[in-house]
């Protein structure tokens, strides 16, 4: 009897991805799952079989290049071999394809990627803008050198779990459905420790703090993050480290306020600058810079300083320098300096209009208002 197409077989294309493929086999083997086909179980095996076979020939990348290219006869030895077909208990095989689907530890020991960690790093605004490499010192695990991260003591080594035999996980018949769970014994490590190393507790890792270089790029903000790759806990297992997240947090500054590239700040300024004009010297970050300021200035007059804010570390460009000029009233007068002003507002009285021209139009409004409320 002629075999079908693989691809048939698992309905799926012959441009399918591994995923795709996985994912067909996964509802095929649901769907003809023992428990589920009581009244033709026999057919229902045969059926598992069938595609058990085409998944273990589609899932392998060379087995798949040589069914591509010759068909049946290009993998007949091989899924011969390997297939469901070449023997064996159909509940061994639907408990190892379920444990291969589903991430059941397989021939050995497990191991695990070690956790992620973060460190919160304070930066000045200047450090913040110009970039800073820094030295911090980080509490983590890494692996013990005591027993080179085996957990057991120098001199010894792990022995193989005698409860799952190094497999990690260990089986349970259940009538045709076979189930793996994780090793009561070794907890999925497929080792046992007689003998653990002093230093560890038969952990493979320690507790330390270790120092790293932390290159800060110019122009970070508050929130962004710094990843440090592999420079997390260690692993278990020889598992891989993981990474670490430096998260940046920027002190509030005396002088400027930071919004994404532009920089803000409030300049004071005198009667007399802002009546008549002239000019102030203003902070940037790069020094100081002369500012003009045209006569009869008001307060709060927002001036732009281009190119004087931050250089985005997202990109090449930079922002501004915005200058809020607000004006500063003389305090500590003489009575000499009481009697000018005094004299100087009187004059200014006589045409109000001319000189004062925001303060008319509100006096105007506030008469108006009251007119307005008593008729």
């Amino acid at each position: 009897m002629s075999k079908r197409d693989y691809y048939e077989v698992l309905g799926v294309q012959k441009n399918a991805s591994e995923a795709e493929i996985k994912k067909a086999f996964k509802r095929l083997a649901m769907k003809h799952h023992p428990d589920r086909n009581q009244d033709n179980q026999e057919e229902a095996e045969e059926k598992f079989k069938e595609g058990k076979e085409a998944y273990d020939v589609l899932s392998d990348a060379q087995k798949r290049a040589a069914y591509d290219q010759f068909g049946h006869a290009g993998v007949d030895q091989s899924a011969g071999m390997g297939g469901a077909g070449a023997g064996g208990n159909f509940s061994d095989i639907f408990g190892d394809v379920f444990g291969d689907i589903f991430g059941g530890a397989q021939g050995g020991q497990r191991v695990y990627r070690g956790a992620d960690l973060r460190y919160n790093l304070t930066l000045d605004l200047e450090e913040a803008v110009r970039g800073h490499s820094i030295n911090i010192r980080v509490p983590t695990y890494v692996s013990c050198d005591g027993c080179g991260g085996s957990g057991a003591k120098k001199g010894t080594k792990p022995t193989t779990c005698t409860t799952c035999g190094g497999q990690g996980q260990v089986r349970m018949q259940q009538g045709f459905f076979s189930l793996q769970q994780t090793c009561p014994t070794c907890h999925g490590n497929g080792k046992m420790i007689s003998d653990p190393c002093s230093k560890c507790k038969g952990q493979g890792r320690v507790e330390k703090n270790k120092t790293l270089s932390v290159k800060v790029p110019a122009g970070v903000d508050n929130g962004d993050r710094i990843r440090l790759s592999g420079e997390g806990e260690a692993g278990e297992n020889g598992g891989p480290a993981g990474d670490l997240y430096v998260q940046i947090s920027v002190r509030e500054h005396k002088i400027f306020q930071r919004d994404g590239s532009d920089l803000y700040c409030e300049v004071p300024i005198a009667l007399t600058t802002a009546s008549l004009g002239g000019e102030l010297d203003v902070p940037t970050l790069n020094g100081r810079v002369k500012l003009k300021i045209p006569a009869e200035t008001q307060t709060g007059k927002m001036f732009r300083l281009r190119g004087k804010g931050v250089k985005s570390v997202r990109s090449s460009s930079t922002g501004d320098l915005m200058c809020r000029v607000v004006l500063e009233t003389p305090v500590n007068l003489t009575k000499q300096q009481k009697e000018l002003l005094q004299e100087f507002d009187k004059s200014l009285k006589e045409d109000k209009v001319n000189h004062s021209p925001k303060a008319s139009n509100w006096l105007d409004g506030v008469k108006k208002f009251f007119e307005d409320m008593k008729s």
